[in-house]
């Protein structure tokens, strides 16, 4: 166990967080410092250090924040992206991980002339991330107007592109946020390698899809 200004935080939750970190790393979704993770635990929330490298983000590097009262409840700094992430999980209960990410792709889009308005290139995107990635228009990083924007744009969705910035996506698990974010950058990679001439899935097939999904998931259940 850790004590957090005398808040018992399971090692298990330490020891996954930092897990899903490095993995995220290794998948190429984050350069360096850029990017940033957050696990919500009980009424508490683990967040990576401004400055960290989740590729090889440690123990001493991830902030506590009490989720009620917003108060940082151990001496490390948290990322300067915390807003829209204890945002996020204040007002959808069913998210407890935000993963703020900078895949090579999906940033490439984010900085492009026009934004698609349908990803919905293979069956994956509206099963894992849904019909509709937000977009947000650039705001300066870890200002409160991003903070707010992005808690908008992931009221109902699971995923938003940050323009000329990056992207980001929310879920229940921390391997849901790693499989959105990968499944996003997927499709990124398609629309750009086609040159954008692609086709995406027409809105009866995303139906289909969706109740092919719900029906297996009856009989796996």
């Amino acid at each position: 166990m850790l004590l957090f200004a005398h808040i018992m935080i399971a090692q298990k939750h330490i020891d996954h967080f930092i897990k899903t970190a490095h993995y995220a790393g290794n998948l190429g979704l984050v350069q360096c410092s850029s990017g940033n993770l957050s696990y919500r635990v009980g009424d508490k929330m683990l967040v990576s250090a401004t400055g960290s490298w989740l590729s090889k983000i440690r123990e001493n590097q991830i902030a506590i924040i009490d989720l009620q009262n917003q108060t940082f409840l151990n001496n490390v700094k948290p990322s300067m992206e915390w807003g829209f992430h204890i945002g996020v999980m204040k007002q959808r209960h069913d998210v407890n991980v935000v993963l703020h990410f900078q895949s090579p792709y999906a940033t490439s889009l984010a900085c492009a002339t026009t934004i698609p308005e349908n990803f919905n290139l293979t069956a994956e995107i509206p099963c894992h991330i849904g019909d509709k990635v937000a977009v947000v228009l650039f705001l300066m990083p870890g200002s409160p107007e991003l903070a707010q924007a992005v808690t908008k744009a992931l009221a109902q969705h699971d995923a938003c592109l940050l323009r000329q910035h990056g992207q980001v996506v929310c879920a229940a698990t921390l391997e849901q946020a790693i499989e959105k974010a990968v499944f996003f950058e997927m499709a990124c990679r398609i629309m750009l390698q086609t040159n954008l001439n692609y086709n995406t899935l027409t809105e009866k097939e995303v139906g289909e899809i969706k109740t092919h999904l719900l029906r297996r998931e009856a009989v796996e259940s």
